[in-house]
């Protein structure tokens, strides 16, 4: 074991041990690992105590600087903090990744000092859920298209009227990132600028969108004449592109870490494949020791994405990551779903866990740009293939044929 490897052992114990001592016994009774059950549908009240604790401790955001509430810990340190919370099904509900890996960090980036000291507290101790507002029905995997338009008014504020799609847990969030084209005279790469929008304020409507699970996260959002003032204006006017790319080369990396840390974990699969005895079967033999040996080279080239991403300001390498981990979470799905044989296939009120994880990867490869986009990424940014051909590059925005 090397001295990285005693590190990690020792941060691991350490939080395990944190975790051990403060965690309410109700809350390590009722939540098993692998569980679908959240603190808050145990005791809301007691479960936002927690979370609060959790952020005081900076275990919410461990790769955070000190000066926002977190640890400045590294990613490799960080993702054992993370590992360590998911195991005992203690740390924030999933949904708490779009404010504390994606939003966090562009309102560290962009936000002026105003907007991290109103924003940023409330992220931390998860109090305050966020959604992005990026996607729209005629641009998703062309982002850069988006039609939803923000004029200014009266000199400082804006009125902004569009419709977005897919984004995820819009009717729990309180706040929400938005993008929306300010000057259609530039290419659909510029004239985008990001806001910081009250989801309660007048002229939001959001609606939700039932999925294969039969759960809702995704949404639709409707803005009717939404006004927005020059404080939620985020980075500079106009260069809403730079400020969106924080957030998705950070959800790329976020969306590829360990399956311990993100996704579906592969080590409720292996004990299944125990338990049932199925482990004595060497074609399953081969196919988890596939998928362990993926997982840990996926580990350490996220990694190295990370830390070329802080050197150069974003890694074309978190397009693999993320494609990877994409395929990998469902590969461990639908390996889970055949280990749990008739038990997974058939149930009368509640979705075993095998089946909920087989029918709601399958928005792995979509969610954070879909797998075909990711390609495209690493074959033109990686491998360094001719770009493909876009007659619409250069033109202004209101030039383009849409729809």
């Amino acid at each position: 074991m090397d001295g990285t490897d005693t590190v990690s052992e020792e941060l691991r114990a350490e939080v395990q041990a944190w975790v051990g001592e403060h965690l309410p016994g109700k809350f390590r009774d009722a939540v098993a690992p692998g569980s679908l059950a959240l603190l808050a549908d145990i005791d809301a009240e007691a479960a936002a105590a927690w979370y609060a604790a959790l952020g005081e401790r900076g275990y919410t955001v461990p790769h955070w600087p000190r000066e926002h509430g977190g640890l400045g810990y590294s990613e490799q340190q960080a993702a054992v903090v993370r590992s360590v919370l998911v195991e005992q099904g203690a740390g924030l509900p999933d949904h708490y990744f779009v404010p504390l890996m994606l939003i966090g960090p562009a309102i560290m980036a962009w936000g002026t000092p105003e907007q991290q000291r109103t924003y940023l507290p409330g992220i931390v101790a998860g109090a305050g859920m966020w959604c992005q507002l990026f996607s729209e029905p005629g641009a998703g995997s062309d982002l850069a298209s988006l039609a939803t338009r923000a004029v200014p008014e009266d000199g400082r504020a804006w009125r902004v009227n569009g419709q977005k799609v897919w984004s995820s847990f819009a009717t729990e969030s309180r706040y929400g990132m938005l993008l929306a084209r300010t000057d259609p005279d530039q290419p659909k790469n510029a004239g985008i600028t990001c806001f910081l929008v009250d989801m309660t304020a007048p002229g939001v409507t959001v609606r939700p969108l039932r999925q294969l699970t039969g759960d809702e996260h995704f949404c639709e959002v409707f803005l009717e004449d939404l006004m927005l003032g020059p404080e939620t204006v985020l980075g500079p006017v106009n260069e809403g592109w730079r400020v969106a790319m924080t957030t998705l080369n950070a959800e790329r990396s976020g969306l590829s870490e360990t399956s311990s840390a993100s996704g579906y974990p592969l080590q409720p699969v292996l004990e299944l494949a125990r338990r049932t005895g199925r482990w004595r079967d060497p074609l399953v033999r081969d196919r988890l020791t596939d998928l362990f040996v993926t997982e840990h080279a996926l580990a350490l080239t996220n990694l190295r994405s990370v830390a070329e991403s802080r050197t150069s300001g974003g890694s074309p390498t978190g397009s693999i990551t993320k494609l990877v981990l994409s395929e990998l979470s469902q590969e461990i799905s639908e390996l889970g779903f055949e280990l749990g044989a008739a038990q997974a296939a058939y149930w009368d009120d509640v979705m075993p866990p095998e089946t909920h994880a087989l029918l709601d990867s399958r928005r792995f490869t979509i969610a954070g740009g879909t797998s075909e986009v990711q390609r495209n990424i690493v074959g033109e940014r990686v491998l360094g293939l001719e770009r493909e051909i876009d007659p619409g590059r250069g033109k202004p925005w209101r030039e383009l044929r849409r729809g």
